[in-house]
Parts: structure tokens; sequence; C-alpha cells
């Protein structure tokens, strides 16, 4: 087990990893090599997630996500398989321990009187300069 936040360790059999060429630096060794890594794993089906993990997870996900619920990240920077395969997997995990921190929720304020007053007396203000500005009047 892949131990991810204190409450989540992941089984690396949930993870497939799949090698393909890359399209980023290397030289001529991009088009012999397969370094870059694309990391799937299952987000709906994941024994290893808590319900409200996954539910924030999906929504981090965004187009990351496919239809059958995979989770798909491509890390293709750097020219070995080792470290895209190290980086797609911290990716993974970063967004795992996002999700895994519950959102703060907004607490509802009203401004205070104080706060009302100088807004009022701003306002005037304002609206003195804009009227000083117009023709003089003739009486």
């Amino acid at each position: 087990m892949i131990q991810v936040t204190p409450r989540i360790a992941i089984d690396p059999r949930e993870l497939i990893e799949t090698f393909v060429h890359a399209s980023g630096p290397g030289g001529q060794n991009v088009n012999k090599v397969s370094s870059a890594v694309q990391l799937r794993f299952n987000v709906r089906f994941s024994p290893s997630l808590p319900e409200d993990v996954r539910a924030r997870l999906v929504r981090l996900a965004g187009r990351r996500l496919t239809r059958d619920g995979d989770l798909v990240i491509v890390a293709q920077s750097h020219r070995t398989q080792a470290r895209n395969r190290a980086e797609a997997l911290e990716r993974l995990f970063e967004l795992i321990r996002q999700a895994a921190v519950p959102p703060v929720r907004r607490r509802a304020t009203k401004p205070t009187k104080a706060s009302k007053a100088r807004h009022r007396e701003a306002k005037s203000r304002r609206a003195m300069t804009k009227h000083m500005r117009g023709r003089p009047r003739e009486d």
C-alpha cells in the first residue's frame, strides 16, 4: 500500500501505467524510447478512497477524468521513464491530498454600522465632486 495521507492508502494494483513516445525533450532519443507515462487511476470504483474524498477528487480532476471514471495523468517533461513515472505519481498524490481536505465553509457576515457610515460618506463626497464638474448655473 502507498500511503498518500494519514487516512488514505492506495493499493499499487489500482494504478495502471502505460509508456508511450513523448513529444517533449530528448532529441533522437525521443523516437526510440517510450519515456512518457500515462497513469490511470479509477476514481469511481477505488476502494481506497472515502466517499467525500472521491466526490471532491472528481470535481478537481475536471477534463482529466474519463467517462469510465479513470483519472488520466500524462507526464512527459523528463527524458527518463523513471522521472516521468515519479512525476505522474506525485501529481496524482497531490490531487488526492487536495481532495482529502474538506473546504472551509464561508460564514456570512454583515457590514458594521461604522463601515456603512464610511461608505455613505465616501459616496456623498464622490457625488459632490462629480456635481461640481458640471456647468456653472446662471441665476
